[in-house]
């Protein structure tokens, strides 16, 4: 089966239902595009967020004809297509056109700098791109310094000039699906690392592994015909479009919600009687903090049949979800844990009904198996830590056009993920950390995330992040840097007296009030906290929230 069979199907058996919704609350009406020949639903009434949405036909027939559109170009089986866009409407049925054309699509991350936007195209061969309004300044650095895309299309009103109107042009193209025959060996997707460790590798995936992730999604969480996956989460990215996987293959609707404030999601929730929601840790600490504080009043929302809450793409604090469960006793709540090399989330999944074991990231997931390893490959004893390696339908074809990154994780059948982890008695999988951010101080080896995990358990903390910093006696120290809680004042001496829970070894030996800056997919950027603390100066000072 192929990923797009799915789509047709439901275009047959559904077409009338609303596939996708779009809702984006900050955004005008007069600045949003649009295809102008079918009945998109637009509707934007006073005081309510600008809202976009299409039916399951109309999904299919404008992923028909931007295929169609490409195929007119004379673009070839294989020819890698770019989509530079925030979410939209327009974002997945140009997906699935570039798939139904046989190209292989590369979705691009919408924080890239033009440096970074040069580099992927050129790294991923890409000839056709398409992007939108919100990276016209960046797209005009380097329009005419990357010779191998051939073709720009622009999703919006006014493009360069060195661009063309995409969704004028598909108005003009077949809706019929186009005579493209399609195996699932063939490449599909290349997906970019976080770059959290310098400019990201390219992951190519084939057609085999896109329908995995379906069938991968599914299993886990159930959904039905009347399920509503709200998605927040970036569309470029493997985990939101992943989870979405599972809307598709059970033919129900998804919302796709252009903002993270906490009354946006729980409108969102209320009006579109969404089910299921996948959250980031970031998103769901402002939730909880801004229902503690009394500043959202849940007695206002209809939640009740949100059934489903479910986190990924980084460690998840035990502490938050309990904090969680106390507010929302009655929802299912899961986590995923996966990689963009992997196919997004779900090689290892919590599972619903296994709040005992909250803290793990669970057990393989459905048609993955999974190993823990030490530096020689050989299985360790459980209870032991050592690297976490998978193995499935998910795992990638290579990093493209970079073998030699390729045969340090991909050794056999088996991915190595880089991730630190140990098995409990039952089974159960906990993520100790990466195995790049070990922190080795005085001969003993320090696991950040556990030191986090513990940090952030103390109410007048936010957000934290643990780096090793160069120590002469040590070899490193660990340096914790805590974001307060808006309205809190703390200091370090609160923060060491707190510590004296941990073991000696374990406790931070700076403490840094500051930021804590995170990625779009939630990952702490320790990279960036390493360049501005590692060799300077520390300041370690009260601070007022």
């Amino acid at each position: 089966m192929i990923i797009t069979d799915l789509l047709e199907r439901n275009a047959r058996l559904y077409g009338a239902e609303i596939s996708l919704v779009e809702i984006n609350p900050s955004e005008e009406r007069d600045n949003a595009a649009t295809w102008w020949d079918f009945n998109l639903i637009e509707s934007a009434s006073q005081g309510a967020p600008y809202r976009r949405e299409m039916s399951w036909k109309d999904f299919d027939r404008r992923a028909n004809r931007f295929a169609n559109l490409l195929l007119s170009r004379g673009l070839k089986k294989g020819t890698k297509v770019a989509l530079l866009l925030m979410n939209c409407i327009e974002w997945l049925p140009l997906y699935f056109g570039a798939l139904k054309a046989g190209c292989v699509v590369v979705p691009m991350n919408f924080r890239y700098s033009s440096d970074e936007i040069k580099y992927c195209l050129e790294l991923a061969d890409v000839e056709v791109l398409v992007f939108g309004p919100e990276f016209i300044s960046r797209m005009d650095e380097i329009c005419m310094d990357i010779p191998g895309v051939s073709t720009m299309f622009f999703v919006g009103k006014d493009g360069p000039a060195y661009t063309e109107d995409v969704l004028t042009l598909t108005n003009f193209c077949s809706s019929s699906a186009p005579p493209i025959a399609l195996e699932e060996e063939d490449d599909a997707a290349i997906y970019f690392s976080s770059g959290t460790t310098g400019f990201p590798k390219a992951i190519l995936h084939n057609h085999r592994a896109l329908v995995h992730a379906c069938k991968v999604e599914q299993n886990h969480h159930g959904q039905s015909r009347d399920d509503v996956f709200l998605c927040i989460p970036p569309l470029y990215h493997t985990g939101a479009k992943m989870h979405w996987f599972g809307s598709l293959l059970a033919g129900s609707k998804a919302v796709l919600l252009r903002g993270v404030k906490p009354e946006w999601i729980l409108r969102a929730v209320t009006e579109e009687r969404c089910t299921i929601v996948w959250l980031l840790v970031p998103w769901a600490q402002d939730m909880l903090d801004a229902i503690e504080a009394g500043k959202v009043d849940l007695g206002k929302y209809r939640l009740d049949q949100w059934r489903l809450m479910h986190i990924g793409a980084q460690p998840v604090p035990p502490s938050l979800i309990h904090r969680w469960m106390k507010i929302f006793p009655h929802h299912d709540y899961d986590t995923n844990y996966g990689l963009s090399e992997s196919i997004g989330p779900g090689c290892v999944h919590l599972g619903m009904g296994n709040l005992h074991k909250v803290g793990a990231i669970g057990k393989p997931g459905y048609g993955w198996e999974t190993k823990i390893v030490d530096e020689c490959g050989n299985e360790v004893a459980r209870g032991e830590v050592g690297e976490l390696i998978v193995k499935g339908a998910g795992v990638m074809q290579c990093y493209y056009k970079n073998p030699e990154a390729t045969a340090e994780v991909l050794k056999g059948e088996w991915l190595f993920t880089g991730d630190m982890a140990k098995e409990d008695e039952d089974g159960f999988i906990y993520l100790v950390d990466r195995k790049k951010d070990v922190i080795i101080t005085g001969g003993e080896n320090l696991y950040p995330v556990q030191i986090e995990d513990f940090l952030r358990s103390f109410y007048k903390i936010k957000d934290v992040a643990v780096i090793g910093l160069p120590d002469t006696r040590l070899g490193e120290i660990a340096a914790a840097i805590i974001e307060i809680k808006e309205g809190e004042a703390c200091c370090e001496e609160e923060i060491n007296n707190f510590c004296k829970a941990l073991p000696r070894y374990k406790r931070p030996r700076k403490v840094i009030f500051d930021t804590v800056p995170r990625n779009p997919t939630g990952k702490i950027e320790k990279t960036v906290l390493r360049e501005k603390y590692c060799g300077s100066r520390l300041v370690e000072a009260q601070i007022t929230g």
